[in-house]
């Protein structure tokens, strides 16, 4: 029976009570110790051969016949009004084909405001006009060709500088906005009253994403339908902003990603550049193509905003007894801000906390959500402050944490957790890292003159999941299977875990699965980020696939003449006692009859919080001379309920170690305060990590089913390994230097000046 209920939705620490449309009853969920034969086990993904064939296709591989070329002009200044654009030289150079800019481009509503071209530009790289012709060589020099008329005005970039009231005015309101505060018990008595108090400052950088696959749409119009392929991670998200902004019905609107190269949380939605594209490809009546290149893509794309942020820690009786965490953001021209307050407020069982952060305005592009945001920031901060804390009273900095991390119930809201395995975590890194052999002041190094340290730090972080999600199985007469749903790979190896969910509640074999996704004809599923896809979608799967299982016992017990119940589904086989049939035997005389199971998410329980929890371990080797820090382990646990594939489990974590390792030490956007100019908006100057500098990274998972979460058992896994790995290295740093660094990257520069010191 269908029927609307409220459920509790968590997303990117963002807590919310949403309507949730409940069509059917959930299965019995797999417990702990229950034999399965495919989930649980490690599978290559299924898209592996496509993938490194050539064969897969990406948006930006699309070419179709008499496809455009769209590009953008992008400001030169951090803040300027556009006054007047002249497009006639650019439209006489041959080849183009069109120009738009705010004088004569259709209103196209994009994230609130009325048009996708704005009066008042407000940082280098925000879109003035767009150029469509025949080649993209011609549409990058007809950029060249558009005269523009700017009056430029005040600009501010860096982040201490907006926060400053001398700075320029971004808003009406000011350059600073409150986000989030949030108090419990006394902290500031409780800081007063404290043994020992550790108060600090601590700065983040600007991140960048650097999707291997930049930004990038091809629309194309077939009479008044609009089908637009687009590397994106909510292909229905795309769809609604391209409603909006077209405002033409949604069912005329088709969104397509097959395969996508990466988006670590930028590309949740509809983009300018997507836009323009469709608004071309109507009025010329040909596909047209626009995706970023590098440049742009390291400009206006989106980032994970720098911090400022200020901690005061106390102890009382050898325990942390309060928590004041202020954080300010650099949001550039968002509207929201990723708080990094979020851990603070629910990691730890510590009585008295009070947290505020900031947004803050500032003459750079946007942020964007940037795996698990917010919380690395903060976590970085607040771990970074736990150490200090320990070393102040004289305690071991995981004996400290253990006593505050046991706790069932989450700080913040009083809800016991689904499932909490953090000291587990701690147990399995310890042992596996050799915590034991840790000093206060470091070990010796490999070489005379060098040093060596461990740290840790903790994770928190949403994973349950969330309806709505719709999935369907159709079962095909020669006994193999296909399943729709409408959610993306975004190279997390969602598609295998479709298949191996489908395959063992069908009961056949994960070779016997298509899995088509990442389609809006396809049933509805979540964006693919804030760790909430395989919560989400597996679920629907399993039910559609029971659904669609059970209609087949019924079809075998009519062929069969046996009862249903002495029927079982068995890899790709009906058995019964003493014989074993396969499905295509089956329906081989029942060509025309269709067996589709239906299934979808259920509710989140009302009664708990669905979290994921971890610790990650680092060892490093610091040389005092020339500031170079090299890690060389990094022991990752992790407590995400279910691990349905072991193997691509392994390298989601794997790769958020890596990205968290540039975050710790290389990476970090360089923006001019004179002009406001990205100085780094390439992969030559701004520094991601290579295979050079990956250490020896060692997964391990406490894996036990949170079976209260879903009937899967599994939680997600996209952001936990991203979060604690720099607050780790940073602890293990300060470990080896006897000095703290509060600033990220740990940059040799920055190393050298603390061991000067």
């Amino acid at each position: 029976m269908t029927r609307v209920v409220r459920t509790r939705v968590e997303f990117e620490g963002s807590v919310s009570e949403e309507l949730a449309l409940v069509q059917d009853d959930d299965a019995a969920p797999w417990a702990e110790g229950e034999a399965l034969g495919i989930v649980g086990h490690p599978h290559r993904r299924i898209e592996g051969v496509a993938k490194v064939t050539g064969r897969a296709r990406y948006t930006h591989d699309l070419r179709f016949p008499g496809m455009l070329h769209a590009r953008m002009l992008r400001s030169p200044y951090a803040r300027a009004r556009v006054r007047r654009v002249d497009p006639s030289r650019a439209l006489a150079l041959p080849g183009v084909r069109r120009v738009l800019h705010r004088f004569n481009a259709p209103k196209a509503a994009f994230r609130g405001e009325e048009t996708i071209f704005r009066e008042e530009v407000r940082f280098v790289g925000d879109e003035v006009a767009a150029v469509c012709a025949e080649t993209e060589e011609i549409a990058n020099e007809a950029l060249g060709l558009i005269s523009v008329d700017y009056e430029v005005l005040p600009h501010v970039v860096d982040l201490e500088e907006a926060i400053d009231d001398a700075s320029p005015r971004i808003d009406d309101k000011g350059n600073v906005h409150e986000a989030d505060t949030y108090s419990r018990g006394d902290a500031k008595r409780a800081l007063r009253e404290a043994d020992a108090v550790v108060e600090a400052t601590y700065r983040t950088p600007t991140q960048m994403h650097n999707s291997l696959e930049t930004h990038g749409a091809v629309a194309v119009w077939d009479g008044d339908q609009l089908t637009v392929h687009e590397s994106t991670q909510h292909v229905f998200g795309v769809r609604q902003g391209l409603q909006a902004a077209l405002r033409i019905p949604l069912s005329r609107i088709r969104v397509v990603c097959d395969h996508m190269g990466g988006g670590f949380g930028s590309k949740g939605g509809v983009g300018k550049y997507t836009i323009v594209a469709a608004i071309f490809a109507r009025e010329l009546g040909t596909p047209v193509r626009c995706v970023l290149d590098r440049h742009e893509e390291n400009l206006a794309a989106g980032n994970r905003s720098a911090t400022v942020q200020k901690v005061r820690i106390a102890a009382k009786d050898g325990r942390m007894s309060a928590i004041a965490h202020e954080a300010w953001s650099n949001a550039g021209q968002a509207r929201w801000v990723a708080d990094p307050t979020g851990p603070t407020k629910t990691l730890y069982d510590v009585p008295n906390v009070l947290a505020r952060s900031h947004r803050v305005l500032a003459n750079t592009g946007s942020l964007a959500a940037f795996r698990a945001p917010g919380y690395v920031e903060g976590t970085f901060a607040l771990e970074s402050a736990i150490d200090e804390l320990a070393d102040r009273i004289g305690a071991d900095p995981l004996a400290l944490r253990r006593q505050h991390a046991a706790a069932d119930r989450d700080a913040a809201s009083g809800l016991r957790y689904s499932l909490k395995r953090l000291v587990d975590c701690y147990d399995i890194g310890a042992k596996e890292i050799g915590w034991p052999r840790r000093k206060p002041k470091g070990l010796r190094g490999s070489a005379p003159g060098l040093r060596r340290g461990l740290g840790m730090a903790s994770q928190i972080w949403s994973g349950g999941g969330t309806p709505p999600a719709y999935a369907t199985v159709h079962i095909n007469p020669d006994g193999t299977a296909v399943v729709r749903i409408g959610t993306q790979d975004i190279g997390t190896g969602t598609r295998t875990i479709v298949a191996q969910v489908c395959a063992e509640a069908l009961g056949i074999d994960v070779g016997d699965v298509r899995v088509e996704i990442g389609d809006t004809d396809s049933p509805y599923a979540p964006i693919s980020a804030g760790s909430l896809t395989v919560a989400s979608i597996a679920p629907a799967i399993r039910l559609a696939a029971l659904d669609a299982r059970a209609q087949l016992l019924d079809v075998a017990s009519g062929v069969l003449e046996v009862g249903k119940g002495e029927l079982r589904v068995e890899r790709g086989h009906v058995v019964s006692a003493g014989a074993r049939t396969p499905i295509a035997d089956i329906l081989k005389d029942l060509q025309n009859y269709t067996v589709i199971g239906k299934g979808s998410r259920l509710p989140n329980p009302e009664d708990l919080v669905l979290k994921t929890f971890g610790a990650h371990f680092a060892e490093v080797e610091v040389d005092p001379a020339t500031g170079r820090v090299v890690v060389e382990r990094i022991v990752a646990v992790h407590d995400i309920g279910r691990v349905v594939n072991p193997l691509t489990a392994r390298s989601q974590v794997e790769g958020g170690v890596i990205q968290a390792i540039g975050y710790a030490l290389s990476e970090e956007r360089s923006v001019d305060r004179a002009t406001g100019r990205v100085l780094n908006a390439d992969l030559e100057d701004y520094k991601v990590p290579t295979v050079k500098d990956v250490p020896r990274i060692v997964v391990r998972f406490v894996d036990v089913p949170d079976t209260a979460a879903n009937s899967t058992g599994a939680k997600g896994l996209g952001e936990p390994p991203i979060i604690p790995t720099a607050a780790a290295i940073a602890n293990a740093v300060a470990n080896a230097l006897g000095v703290r660094i509060r600033t990220l990257p740990l940059t040799p520069g920055r190393v050298l000046e603390a061991a000067r010191a």
